[in-house]
């Protein structure tokens, strides 16, 4: 336990900070203090200064780096700059928050562009395991602690299947999961070597990192290990045949990214999961776990959730209420999200890695689940374009 606030130095402004300074301010107990933050754009970093109520802020990662005072970097930046940021942080005597995906494969020097169209998945997913083993021997050999941002692993609903697994030794025989909407507000999510693939990196990441960890909760209470034996995909870019027109209400631009894709797996116990993630929802977002047990049935519905229906016919004076996420109109039916930084595990997720750096123990959500869903996710892409399972 250390006896003083637990310091954090911020890298990013953008979407995922706002969703992890609002979970820390949801909880109380652990003395924190927002040291640093930085970012690409001077306009944006001072403003996330102003908004989050931090000392200082710049435009160089190596001023979080240098900071003697500072405990814990928290990682919110594109993908393509998160291995590098993680050993510098981690050889700078820092706590690592890491924001999913681990990392990726984001091009090399002789690729032909865009990558995502002209480099074998299986070169990436070659690349990629070299990328992470050597992550892997960097964090083991490190004396500091590794979190993973992955929230549906502290949503309630599925810490609560977690715990009804775990009591009953339930075995799961089947599970689905799903994140689906209608694209992405970032400029870059078209862009392989900028996200590290599309859909079912950005999104389908969230119901495989929840089922990962839920089999593995099932797995500590029967004995035994489980493991993923195989994979099966199918990804696809089903926006780009769409004219201009009927485009108008679908925010995805997939360059040479997918916009949907569908995974099997199957785990070495014989059970399978679906993960399906795709860019072509309307309404809203879509976020759900479902399992089918022995003896019993759990459905985890993180959105859209009946907590609240309004119905609106115009959307006057509501400028400033948040709806969904992704809601292209508040008018007509809609189901709010409540809490939401709650709900979807923001919440629980920050304060357990607080507390994990103030009482020196292990988090929820470590490497091995960011090795494991990156793994996963690339050999569905190398799945998907040879046609065939992918055996481990």
């Amino acid at each position: 336990m250390i006896n003083k606030p637990v310091v954090i130095g911020m890298a990013g402004a953008g979407r995922a900070t706002e969703l992890h300074m609002i979970a820390l301010r949801r909880f109380s107990g652990i003395p924190l203090r927002y040291k640093r933050i930085i970012a690409r754009r001077i306009e944006q970093v001072e403003a996330a200064k102003e908004l989050y109520g931090f000392e200082y802020a710049s435009l160089d990662f190596n001023d979080l780096l240098n900071d003697p005072e500072i405990d814990v970097i928290d990682i919110c930046t594109p993908p393509y700059v998160h291995a590098e940021m993680i050993e510098k942080a981690l050889a700078a005597g820092k706590h690592v928050i890491c924001e999913k995906p681990l990392s990726g494969y984001f091009g090399e020097k002789n690729d032909i562009t865009p990558i995502g169209l002209n480099v074998s998945k299986q070169v990436m997913y070659e690349k990629l395991l070299k990328s992470i083993e050597n992550l892997k021997s960097i964090i083991v050999a490190s004396d500091r602690k590794f979190m993973y941002a992955e929230n549906f692993v502290y949503a309630p609903a599925v810490l609560k299947a977690a715990e009804i697994i775990s009591k009953k030794k339930s075995k799961i025989l089947y599970s689905k999961g799903e994140e689906s909407l209608k694209g992405s507000s970032s400029p870059v999510a078209g862009e392989w070597n900028k996200t590290g693939g599309g859909t079912f990196l950005r999104t389908g990441a969230h119901p495989l990192s929840a089922i990962l960890w839920l089999k593995e909760q099932e797995a500590k209470a029967l004995g035994e290990e489980i493991t993923v034996k195989s994979v099966l995909a199918d990804m696809g870019r089903v926006t780009v045949n769409l004219s201009e027109y009927d485009h108008r209400h679908i925010a995805a631009r997939p360059n040479d990214v997918e916009d949907c894709g569908t995974v099997i797996l199957t785990f070495s116990d014989e059970s399978r999961a679906l993960i399906i993630a795709t860019d072509t929802l309307l309404g809203g977002s879509k976020n759900y776990i479902e399992l089918y047990c022995n003896d019993a049935a759990i459905k985890c519905n993180l959105t859209m959730s009946d907590l609240m229906s309004t119905y609106f016919l115009d959307e006057e004076r509501l400028d400033d209420v948040y709806i969904s996420e992704m809601l292209p109109s508040k008018t007509g039916w809609n189901n709010p999200f409540l809490a939401d930084e709650i709900i979807r595990g923001y919440t629980d997720e920050m304060q357990d890695f607080m507390e994990a750096i103030y009482y020196d123990r292990e988090p929820k959500s470590g490497f091995k689940l960011a090795y494991d869903t990156i793994k996963i996710i690339y050999a569905a892409y190398m799945s998907a374009e040879l046609g065939r399972k992918i055996e481990f």
